[in-house]
């Protein structure tokens, strides 16, 4: 049998730039594990759709000019790479429109209609919340032209506690997300303490 495992995992790790979103990858996955503890669920197309759903926001992979960068849909890029990726891994032919699907779906406002898209997605806002979400922030002040600034990325995790929350879809979800809710409540609390009378 066909290591399609192992093969994903080292194309993953040969391409995350910069390295550290390599974490990423490994940390949903086993999220989707503790999720879909007691479902239903196909775990071969969530293992792909995981460790390749952000593979169009990689250095190598996606523009690096800033107006290309602002256009620029990961996700669709993803998607398409996909198919080619899992046929060199040696992943089965007939679950690879399911992995496609999935990495469509893992953004907060989608809206997935198979398991597969249900758990990625939750597994995904988990990791955008709790001191991991506020890591994968932080790290990116001053070389993503989203965040030039402490207040731009303090103001990304107000938005990420108000409006992913409710966007979770599963209850096991839910009781998974709520230290990490709290986690970024007290920090955001800390740094508006902190922070006067400027941020920035």
């Amino acid at each position: 049998m066909t290591d399609f495992r192992g093969a994903i995992e080292a194309y993953i790790r040969r391409e995350a730039k910069p390295v550290e979103k390599f974490g990423h990858q490994p940390r949903l996955y086993a999220l989707t594990l503790r999720i879909g503890e007691e479902l239903d669920y196909d775990d071969d197309i969530v293992f792909a759709a995981a460790w390749l759903h952000d593979l169009g926001v990689f250095h190598g992979h996606r523009p690096e000019d800033a107006e290309s960068l602002a256009r620029w849909d990961n996700t669709a890029y993803a998607m398409q790479r996909a198919p080619d990726v899992l046929r060199e891994a040696g992943f089965p032919t007939e679950k690879t429109d399911a992995v496609v699907e999935a990495i469509r779906t893992h953004q907060p406002h989608a809206n997935p209609a198979t398991i597969e898209g249900i758990v990625l997605r939750d597994a995904d806002i988990l990791e955008q919340l709790g001191a991991i979400g506020a890591m994968r922030t932080l790290c990116k002040i001053g070389r993503d032209t989203r965040f030039a600034t402490f207040t731009d990325a303090a103001a990304s995790l107000k938005k990420a506690i108000e409006t992913l929350p409710p966007a979770i879809r599963l209850d096991t979800t839910r009781a998974l997300a709520a230290p990490r809710i709290l986690a970024l409540q007290l920090f955001l609390s800390a740094l508006a303490s902190e922070a006067q009378p400027e941020l920035f």
